[in-house]
């Protein structure tokens, strides 16, 4: 009997990291940690520059808006992951798996536009330091923000109406954690060939074309750094775009092992591996890269910590008075 005509999907099995009950034990306690210093690291960033004023500039703006995609990101797949551990199932819908993907898919292009504009800030900031501030300005910053999510939105849309006319037969188990493209469509019974050609032309650009702009901006600042007659200068220089660099490095080199290496030398394993560095352990690590690597931001945090606990004891005494009272 041909898949075609076998009996319609109307639910996904995730399958998940392990089937191994005792591992099952380990991931779910490690991604709950995980998950939770992600969220943690986040939004002590965003709190950080909303509430410093030292913070208010470009860069940081930026910084903060990725924190908040990174915490979208990781929020888009994680809990789902958690909850289904929790109540031991592995059933999603169908919409709800298109639903997870089309965020994902949002997101994950939004982190890369992000990353894009914050290297064209730092270009600006080394290459064209006195015109920073008439260059690089409230209006721009929020147009290149605002153009970020508008076509990552679009170019999502797009490859989730694509996979929604596909159709999937009798084989419902995604060996995946997470609703991902590439194991939905080797699941469908229908011809995958628009689907596969839009991966590699929109999917392709929404990848390559803001890793050219950020290789050009890197390019540009190596050669200004380069004609600085100081060591300390060329030093300081550098130093500036060293958070950012790591950052890059992570992400589009978990991306590129994924989505853009032959199918043949894909395995169910390594896919996963790669995915779980791009949603779980880089958005975590994101945080501690820009705030250890950055005084202001690493005051700012700490600022921030100590009116938490200078609060939160002034709360507790508060509580006590009352209740000696």
């Amino acid at each position: 009997m041909s898949r075609a005509n076998q009996s319609t999907v109307f639910e996904f099995l995730l399958l998940g990291l392990s089937r191994q009950p005792q591992q099952q034990q380990i991931i779910f306690v490690l991604f709950l940690s995980m998950y939770l210093a992600t969220v943690l690291g986040n939004l002590l960033i965003i709190l950080a520059i909303s509430t410093d004023s030292r913070l208010h500039s470009p860069m940081y703006f930026f910084l903060s808006n990725l924190s908040f995609v990174d915490l979208c990101f990781s929020s888009t797949i994680i809990p789902n992951m958690l909850t289904n551990h929790i109540l031991r199932r592995q059933a999603i819908s169908v919409p709800g798996c298109l639903t997870q993907m089309y965020f994902f898919m949002a997101f994950i292009a939004i982190d890369n536009f992000l990353l894009a504009v914050m290297a064209y800030d730092r270009f600006v900031a080394i290459c064209h330091p006195l015109h920073y501030t008439t260059k690089m300005t409230h209006q721009l910053c929020a147009l290149m923000v605002t153009g970020s999510w508008v076509i990552a939105n679009v170019n999502a849309l797009l490859h989730t109406l694509l996979m929604a006319r596909l159709s999937f037969c009798a084989d419902n188990k995604i060996p995946h954690f997470f609703c991902d493209m590439t194991p939905l469509l080797k699941l469908s019974c229908s011809d995958t060939h628009i689907n596969d050609l839009m991966i590699l032309t929109a999917g392709g650009l929404v990848i390559t074309v803001p890793l050219v702009c950020i290789l050009i901006s890197y390019i540009c600042i190596t050669t200004a750094v380069l004609r600085i007659p100081s060591t300390k200068g060329k030093w300081k220089a550098f130093s500036t775009c060293g958070s950012h660099l790591a950052v890059v490095s992570l992400f589009y080199g978990t991306i590129f092992a994924v989505y853009f290496t032959p199918s043949s030398t894909h395995s169910a394993e390594k896919d996963i591996a790669a995915a779980v560095m791009y949603t779980v352990v880089t958005p975590m690590l994101n945080p501690f890269i820009y705030s250890l690597r950055n005084k202001d931001m690493k005051g700012a945090i700490t600022k921030l910590i100590y009116i938490f606990f200078i609060s939160f004891q002034q709360r507790m005494g508060s509580k006590c008075h009352k209740g000696t009272s």
